[in-house]
């Protein structure tokens, strides 16, 4: 995957589609001086570039000297940025209802206090009918002022009436933004940890959960109120591995979108979000059919023209459809087949490697390396956790730990007795400083440390010793963690039956549908 470029100017360009970048040539081509010029030459210059090299630029476009080039880039990107605004978009309401702002401040400062009046009150009819309450708070305030400087006459009792809507208002704010916080602290603290480890960290997320909750959940009735309330819900949840209350408030939040659907364009980053979660929660939950439901359902979405004209939506929907897909292929122990996304997974990331954060990266390269693990390809498994082993260890210590304990078993089964011993000992430091040593993991070390040098007639025995052992635990809530970042069971079962992993699944998927066919 290419490195990053941290350029703000470059990756703008390079996020721009073909109409986009025509109509920056006509916009800033009406005014032909030689500054302007410069700044097409430079847009020309960096639109070419594969990756941002200053030297490379400098060299192949003498006519831009070294001591220019920092103020036309924070030209060219202003030049970008208005042409971009003149491009009207109907469908995002943020821009209509700004663009009317803009219309009753010109009025207002032309001395027409009524004609402006008039526009604020559709911008606020707008407002309320889309539950856009910054810009009604905005427009609150424009009328107040309005009337507290000039006698307009407007309309008897404006005074309470505008003073008791401000209330309702910034009530209902203040509501939204604590809600909001509490979900994206939550949200920040499963990025950084992944689930809670122990009784500890899920006493303290439970603890902090409620205590910020307080009685908000009774006072929420708008759709933004709710919405940040469900999402809180089901991190708070999905951290704890209650993954059933998970599912419920992961499908209140999308039946959110289904009672109010014009929301779904004005917040399409949060309904593909709790699509996401949703499809996430039946994947969870073992649910195949539902999962297999909600993904068509999606898949229609993502073809849909909120989707295709939006490159930020499209990149959504690209990553959540993706990985519930590959998900599906978990359930269904399909790994051979869910390999065949591999190459068009490969190639989006690098096509969207300018916008997708990290996270994310790191999610599709363990899902992949798992069902190269699960299909018997051991080699490419060890080169794609190679991908992650080698990232910078600042997030997701949950992933990174896993990672390396995948990696290990997989240098384990190609054979590579020469450097357990080190792998053994490196990765059980790194999990141990990253306190996410359960009952499993060392159970799993153990049974490595002893038996990875013992004939195929001698290990026998030892893995039916350590699979009867990870079998008392599948049901306790603090070592499921381990079974979902790593089918132990299923690996250690494939040992003893001596085939791949993806047969051990595939049976038991369909002995799982055959007593749903079965009830």
């Amino acid at each position: 995957m290419p490195n990053r470029s941290t350029d703000t100017v470059f990756q703008l360009i390079k996020s721009l589609e073909k109409s986009e970048k025509r109509n920056f040539k006509l916009y800033v081509t009406r005014n032909s001086s030689s500054e302007e010029l410069k700044v097409v030459q430079l847009f020309d210059a960096l639109d070419k570039m594969e990756e941002y090299d200053e030297a490379v630029l400098l060299k192949k476009n003498p006519e831009i000297k070294k001591q220019q080039l920092s103020n036309l880039k924070a030209h060219l990107y202003k030049q970008v940025l208005s042409s971009l605004r003149l491009i009207n978009d109907e469908s995002n309401i943020d821009i209509v209802l700004h663009e009317q702002m803009d219309h009753a401040r010109i009025l207002y400062n032309k001395g027409l206090y009524l004609q402006s009046l008039r526009i604020l009150d559709k911008i606020k009819e707008q407002a309320k009918a889309k539950n856009q309450l910054t810009y009604l708070q905005q427009v609150l305030f424009f009328e107040k002022n309005i009337e507290a400087l000039y006698i307009t006459r407007s309309l008897q009792d404006r005074a309470d009436q505008l003073s008791k809507e401000s209330d309702e208002v910034n009530n209902s704010l203040s509501l939204v933004s604590q809600l909001s916080d509490l979900s994206l602290q939550l949200y920040s603290w499963y990025i950084n940890h992944g689930h809670a480890r122990n009784e500890k960290e899920e006493t303290e997320v439970q603890l902090f959960f409620k205590e910020r909750l307080g009685e908000k959940a009774v006072l929420c009735k708008t759709f933004y109120e709710r919405l940040y309330l469900y999402q809180s819900f089901c991190w708070a949840a999905f951290i704890r591995q209650d993954f059933l209350q998970y599912y419920r408030y992961t499908q209140k939040w999308v039946n959110l979108f289904e009672e109010e659907p014009y929301m779904i364009e004005i917040e399409t980053a949060h309904y593909i979000k709790g699509m996401h979660n949703l499809m996430g929660s039946h994947f969870d939950l073992g649910n195949h059919q539902k999962l297999q439901e909600t993904l068509a359902e999606f898949k229609k979405f993502c073809d849909s023209s909120i989707v295709e004209h939006n490159i930020n939506n499209k990149i959504q929907c690209f990553v959540y459809y993706n990985i519930s897909l590959l998900n599906k292929h978990f359930l269904e122990g399909s790994f051979s087949k869910g390999l065949e996304l591999v190459p068009e997974i490969e190639e989006k990331l690098n096509e969207y490697y300018i916008y997708l954060d990290r996270h994310r990266i790191l999610v599709f390269y363990y899902k992949i390396a798992c069902m190269y693990f699960g299909s018997g390809d051991y080699d490419h498994t060890i080169d794609f956790l190679n991908k992650i082993i080698n990232w910078k260890v600042d997030l997701r210590s949950d992933l990174q730990c896993y990672s390396r304990l995948l990696h290990l078993i997989a240098h384990y089964e190609v054979g590579n007795y020469e450097i357990l011993d080190h792998l053994i000992k490196s990765v059980y430091r790194f999990m141990a400083k990253m306190q996410n040593l359960s009952i499993v993991e060392e159970e799993i070390f153990k049974f490595l440390r002893t038996s990875f040098q013992l004939s195929v007639t001698r290990i026998k025995p030892e893995l039916e010793k350590l699979l009867g052992k990870l079998r008392k635990h599948q049901d306790n809530r603090f070592e499921t963690r381990a079974f979902m970042y790593l089918d132990i069971i299923s690996w250690l079962e494939s040992k003893l039956e001596n085939v791949p992993v993806q047969e051990v699944l595939k049976k038991k998927f369909a002995g799982k549908r055959n007593i749903e066919v079965n009830q």
